[in-house]
Order: structure tokens, then C-alpha cells, then sequence
């Protein structure tokens, strides 16, 4: 290949795939057989987080990024049709890994992709590669007293404690995740976390977002 010829496998691709009758929206990038990894996103984002860094990877990785069922682009369910667990999310993720024919992954958990990726490498483990991990945790000790008001809805979902969890997908909150500890908020465009603000508005996804909380 000349200097000059373009890489058509460095662009992201946009792609959907159906798992156990559920849409899947997923971002790809990079050449087909290079090393896969894949890019499980956090709360309450989608695989718009990794916009920026499946590009920079692509020269090197086979890269996939899911959006899980209530986030992003895939098919958000109701609650009464779905069953908003970490360990469900974790069958459509394994699913979404067979559907494309997978055999080796090397795993990226941000946040919520920690319990869902933690559960997919614990029950197939001739799967996984390697795992990075980033800001997610598999213990109590590292919920932070911050989180106080979601150990007491675990505790007791009244009302009462809902109302504060509540607060966890509020605008403010959402702002908070990118621009807190921010050197200079003015380089953190807004477009991110208005787009993850206007996918958690939609009519019926508080009660799924509740149900993972």
C-alpha cells in the first residue's frame, strides 16, 4: 500500500446486529482480522464515548463498541419486557460477541462495562485476552460515600430512597461526569453529554436506568 492510499478500515463504521430479538447499535473500526477489542461503555453514556479513541487505535485493533439495550441507539424495551440486570446485559454482550463471530477478545470495561465484562470473562474464559479496566470496581470497597444514597436504595427501593437515586439522571448530574476535576471546562464540548442527557429523557428509560442503579 503507497503513502498516499487511504485506510478504509480506519474509519468507524455504524452497524447493527440483532441478539435474543433485541437490536444492538455498534460502532467497528480497523481491520477485520487484526486483534479484537472490545469497547464496553459506562452510565450513562453509549459507545459515543469512544468516538475519539477507536480512530487512534484502528491501525492496529479490530475494534467493536455495543450499545447496550436501553442506551444509545439500540432497542430500549420496556422493563416489563426485558429484564434490566447486569447479568441479562452480560448474555446480549456474550451474545453480540457470537453473533459476530468472535473467538479472542481483548475486553475495555468503563464503569458498567465492569459488571457486564467481569461476568462474560468469568463464564468464558478461553475468550478473553486481556482486560483493561477503567473506573469500574468488582467490590464494595470501592463504592465511594458518594454512592451512600444508592446503598440505601439498594437497601430500601421506597420512594423516599428513589428520590434520590433519582438525581443520578438528572442534567446537573450528567454535566458533573464530564466536567468535574475539568483543568479548563471550556475544552469539553457539550455535545456529548447533552446527547447522553436526551437518550436518558426518553419517555420510559428512567424506569431501566432505576433498575440498573
Amino acid at each position: 500500500m503507497s503513502a498516499e492510499s487511504p485506510r478504509n478500515d480506519l474509519a468507524v463504521r455504524y452497524r447493527r446486529v440483532t441478539v435474543d430479538g433485541v437490536s444492538i447499535f455498534y460502532r467497528e473500526a480497523g481491520p477485520s482480522d487484526g486483534p479484537t477489542v472490545l469497547l464496553l461503555h459506562g452510565f450513562p453514556s453509549s459507545s459515543h464515548m469512544f468516538r475519539d479513541l477507536m480512530p487512534r487505535l484502528a491501525d492496529r485493533f479490530h475494534l467493536v463498541a455495543p450499545d447496550y439495550p436501553g442506551f444509545g441507539y439500540s432497542d430500549a424495551p420496556a422493563p416489563t419486557n426485558f429484564t434490566y440486570t447486569f447479568d441479562r446485559l452480560a448474555e446480549i454482550v456474550e451474545g453480540f460477541v457470537d453473533a459476530l463471530g468472535i473467538e479472542k477478545v481483548s475486553l475495555y470495561l468503563h464503569d458498567y462495562g465492569g459488571p457486564i465484562g467481569f461476568r462474560l470473562a468469568a463464564k468464558r474464559p478461553e475468550l478473553i485476552r486481556a482486560i483493561v479496566v477503567q473506573n469500574a470496581i468488582a467490590h464494595l470497597d470501592g463504592v465511594s460515600p458518594a454512592l451512600a444514597p444508592l446503598q440505601n436504595y439498594w437497601a430500601d427501593p421506597s420512594s423516599a430512597s428513589e428520590a434520590a437515586v433519582r438525581q443520578m439522571l438528572a442534567p446537573e448530574t450528567t454535566r458533573f461526569h464530564y466536567l468535574e476535576g475539568a483543568a479548563d471546562a471550556s475544552r469539553v464540548s457539550p455535545d456529548a453529554y447533552t446527547l447522553d442527557q436526551a437518550l436518558l429523557d426518553r419517555p420510559g428509560n428512567d424506569a431501566i436506568q432505576l433498575a440498573l442503579l
